[in-house]
């Protein structure tokens, strides 16, 4: 194998995640460095105002895997994973959460697919095989369900569960969509699924273990206006 191969990129977005970011790399260091690949890490520090940035640089000194990438205004969520997915150099590439809300090992669901096929798989809080282990509160549940709806009813997307933050794609198809992303915020992944069907794309939906993160700074239905706007350009403009 080329020395330069990886197999597999795991981007992970980063906001002021000082808390958690070392944890999480040694987490998931120590799962791929069990497994016969090659890998990377590269974390994107979205503009955080803590101590991310230091943090990922130190442990960078101790693990080969941890690449960072930063900048000094926060841009959004969708812009840090293009950053990302531009940058990687893996076969593959998976995003995940900083705070690893689903298990880095959730990957060992996902890879049969491209195997078989599939260009992109998603994971899932709303199917039968999903296991939420702390659920969010009533009111982001109830959000969250009328936001798929407003998704299934404007874009006419056959999935559950476009939000949810752990996705794997074969890498050049990545590059491809998050190289025209145009939504940055919280509705980029539905604008990414929606370019991928309509490009033809084959596209697997999962259910994954799942813990709800109660610190986390999403909010639909405060900026639920903005959400329907959105997703009316993505309907127009894709």
């Amino acid at each position: 194998m080329d020395k330069d191969t990886v197999n597999l990129s795991v981007v992970i977005p980063a906001y002021n995640e000082e808390n958690t970011i070392e944890a999480t790399l040694y987490n998931i260091n120590e799962y791929f460095e069990k497994q016969n690949i090659i890998f990377e890490i590269v974390v994107v520090d979205d503009g955080s105002c803590d101590e991310t940035s230091s943090k990922v640089k130190s442990i960078a000194k101790k693990l080969n895997s941890v690449k960072l990438v930063s900048y000094k205004e926060n841009k959004g969520k969708g812009e840090a994973i293009s950053q990302g997915v531009l940058v990687a150099k893996g076969e593959f590439i998976l995003f995940s959460d900083a705070d690893l809300s689903t298990p880095i090992s959730e990957i060992e669901k996902f890879m049969p697919y491209l195997a078989n096929g599939y260009d992109i798989v998603i994971g899932s809080r709303r199917v039968m095989d999903s296991q939420i282990t702390r659920k969010q509160p009533f009111p982001r549940r109830l959000s969250g369900k009328v936001f798929q709806m407003l998704v299934r009813t404007i874009l006419h997307l056959p999935f559950s569960d476009t939000q949810c933050g752990f996705k794997l794609f074969r890498g050049s198809i990545a590059k491809k969509l998050f190289a025209e992303l145009k939504h940055k915020g919280f509705v980029f992944d539905v604008e990414i699924i929606y370019r991928a069907v309509k490009s033809g794309y084959r596209i697997k939906e999962i259910g994954v273990i799942w813990a709800n993160d109660p610190t986390t700074t999403v909010r639909f239905l405060r900026d639920s206006f903005k959400c329907f706007v959105e997703l009316i350009q993505i309907r127009f403009q894709n």
